[in-house]
């Protein structure tokens, strides 16, 4: 049986350097789903041409917009790329380039170019919830994001809020805060008997 072996991580991509390199509607996309999840990214664009909708929205974040055309000069001090070029031969350059600079990449819709996804993202306050398919249906990723948004309780943040303030007075070695928290919290998960 085939199973995901991706490493889910949450990046603080404040701290980091991204560059999208396309100025269509997947960069546009691209952009849009970064932002929403994380409004405060630090994100350059180098394209030819942008979309009057990517102009607005880069206007919202800390976006740069080169007008160019792709050249390795603009990986300097990048940390993740994405591809999204409608022209092949430019996003596997684009790979190749920051592969021999051990740059994290994704060139759009293409797995065996990609060192990461961009999964599903469900976000409820301090509460995030990353869905990946393993680069097979981002349309199963958009499903089960929808279906997370609704079952996920809107006050699930107050819950955090609170338990961080609890776990804050418990005493002891961290083994045995963690034994406290789980047999607190272990009736949130507990099924329901009919």
């Amino acid at each position: 049986m085939e199973r995901n072996n991706l490493y889910p991580i949450f990046l603080k991509t404040n701290n980091l350097n991204i560059l999208i390199v396309g100025g269509g509607y997947v960069a546009e996309e691209k952009l849009h789903f970064l932002l929403k999840s994380s409004p405060d990214a630090c994100v350059t664009i180098v394209s030819p041409m942008f979309r009057e909708d990517t102009l607005s929205l880069a206007k919202k974040g800390n976006v740069t917009l080169i007008k160019d055309t792709y050249s390795k000069k603009y990986l300097k001090g990048k940390h993740i790329v994405v591809a999204t070029t409608d022209v092949p031969e430019i996003n596997v350059k684009v790979y190749k380039h920051c592969r021999k600079q051990s740059i994290l990449v994704n060139v759009a819709d293409n797995p065996p170019y990609c060192d990461f996804y961009m999964g599903g993202i469900v976000t409820k306050g301090n509460v995030k919830v990353a869905i990946s398919t393993n680069g097979k249906s981002p349309t199963t990723a958009k499903r089960l994001r929808q279906f997370f948004e609704d079952v996920i309780p809107e006050n699930v943040d107050d819950l955090v809020k609170n338990l961080n303030e609890y776990r804050k007075t418990i005493k002891g070695d961290f083994e045995e805060k963690v034994e406290t928290l789980n047999e607190f919290t272990k009736g949130l998960i507990a099924k329901r008997e009919s």
